[in-house]
């Protein structure tokens, strides 16, 4: 009994050091830092059912395959989708891989591998347009949903001078199907992949065969990191020969007959073709912001009208607010009260979300005018307490004069009370209305393109933030230094001599 209680310990002895052991391998194994967008969603990269902690999708596979490759640990990082290639180019991750396509423009400011998947652009459209809408020509002043920072956008930009197509960007691609379905859009000009997928989730819709144009994904690594592409580049061709692509591929249901005259090119060593963006990757500095800065303008244009609308509301229903809060019933001045804190205390991106996606199904409200509402309630909350405290501010002699002349609490409020209240709140105002102007930027995720959006296309495309972000901030500034001016000059005239 002892000599087997013995050998029973030498077993577990040995299979702890074992384990010991290879843990020791693994953690002494170097990482390799990858970057994806989770929010592109199966089968790309997405949190798992099961596990929510990890990330799994074809993607998820590819990085595996070139972790092994390389005797490293792969390591998921987050990055969104539109700021993939900034953060390649910073370092931020060794390779990206996330649906990444290899448009010309892109190779011109980060290092990217050979293509690994070969895709279809297709226009998809409401089933009962199937036969009106077959392509772009056919959708002359429409509205064509796509993903930013894609080829998909770039034809349709294309597209906007040539056939009067009206490009909506969005940030995520399962909206714009969504929108699709419920008429806010006419067609979703999005690749193969997403397509598909976005037909199995909305059985109204129907993909055009006809392919609008091909791409092909790729991973990005930044520019100086060669000796890393070339090591990855050789793996990705080794696994090609050997089958372990298609098999990912054919696990994730995306092996189609487009793969292996793709993978005979690459092998071959043949150039990729080039595609309709082409020119992009040749433009200097200069003609990317000749050729983009109208589309800036317009954008700005965008900003000042919506943030205007939004302010104007914002200060008419927080008037209101705190009016009712000052000379209101208590059940009224609870019910105020509760409006303030609900929307001063959830965020602002939230409220957008609800009122143009949650209430699709009750209301379906134009994007501008979703957009105006949800600034102008949410900045209203924040405006009543100005006015509120404002009309608290005025001296309480003063009221009780004017109730000595015989003055109602409503001529006490337009005659008395208000001006001085208009006068005090005026400076915060103008604070609050510089901020709603940079706030309108988050409208861009319910399709509104403004001035951020339109500079973000616009540094996606050229592959740097540095004359982009300049251009953005002047205009930026054009828009706002002169109603501080207007409110400085008017809090002077308003002050006592």
């Amino acid at each position: 009994m002892s000599c087997r209680r013995n050998r029973i310990t030498s077993v577990l002895f040995v299979s702890l050091c074992v384990g010991l052991a290879s843990t020791a391998v693994a953690q002494t194994r170097p990482e390799l830092r990858w970057g994806g967008d989770a929010e592109g969603g199966e089968p790309f990269v997405y949190a798992d059912p099961a596990d929510p902690s990890r990330v799994i999708g074809f993607e998820v596979d590819i990085a595996r395959l070139l972790a092994d490759g390389l005797g490293r640990t792969p390591v998921f990082q987050q990055v969104a989708f539109v700021s993939i290639d900034a953060s390649a180019q910073r370092g931020d991750f060794d390779i990206g891989l996330s649906g990444i396509e290899d448009l010309p423009s892109r190779a011109a400011h980060v290092s990217m591998t050979v293509p690994y998947y070969q895709f279809r652009e297709l226009l998809t459209v409401r089933q009962a347009d199937a036969v009106r809408f077959r392509t772009l020509a056919d959708l002359h002043g429409r509205r064509v949903a796509t993903l930013g920072a894609t080829l998909a956008y770039e034809l349709l930009a294309k597209a906007q001078v040539q056939d009067g197509i009206v490009p909506v960007a969005y940030e995520d691609d399962v909206h714009p199907y969504q929108d699709l379905a419920l008429g806010r859009v006419d067609a979703v000009l999005l690749d193969q992949t997403l397509a598909e997928r976005g037909v199995r989730r909305n059985p109204a819709l129907a993909n055009q065969p006809q392919a609008i144009a091909t791409g092909r994904y790729v991973g990005i690594l930044a520019p100086a990191n060669t000796g890393l592409r070339d090591r990855v580049n050789a793996l990705l061709k080794q696994a090609m020969r050997d089958g372990r692509l298609e098999a990912i591929f054919r696990r994730w249901k995306l092996w189609n007959d487009d793969q292996p005259a793709l993978y005979a090119s690459v092998l071959a060593d043949a150039p990729a073709p080039a595609g309709d963006a082409a020119a992009a990757a040749d433009l200097s500095a200069w003609q990317a912001t000749k050729r983009y800065f109208p589309a800036l303008l317009r954008a700005a244009g965008i900003t000042l009208v919506l943030s205007c609308a939004s302010m104007a509301a914002a200060v008419l229903v927080g008037a209101l607010i705190a009016s009712g809060r000052v000379y209101g019933s208590p059940f009224l001045r609870a019910l105020l009260t509760m409006y303030v804190e609900v929307m001063r205390g959830t965020p602002l991106l939230l409220q957008l979300f609800v009122i143009y996606f949650g209430l699709a199904a009750v209301v379906q409200i134009p994007a501008f005018l979703a957009a105006m509402l949800a600034l102008a309630l949410n900045y209203a909350a924040y405006e009543s307490e100005i006015y509120r405290g404002a009309l608290q501010a005025v001296p309480v002699g003063q009221l009780e004069a004017a109730r000595t002349l015989g003055l109602s609490d409503r001529q006490t409020l337009l005659l008395v009370r208000g001006p001085q209240a208009f006068r005090l709140a005026l400076a915060p105002m103008t604070n609050d209305f510089v901020a709603l102007l940079k706030d309108s930027s988050l409208v861009s995720v319910i399709t509104v393109v403004e001035l951020t959006k339109q500079t973000s296309i616009f540094a996606a495309n050229i592959g740097s933030w540095v004359v982009p972000g300049a251009l953005c901030a002047a205009l930026y500034l054009v828009l706002s230094l002169p109603l501080a001016r207007l409110a400085r000059r008017i809090e002077r005239s308003w002050s006592p001599a």
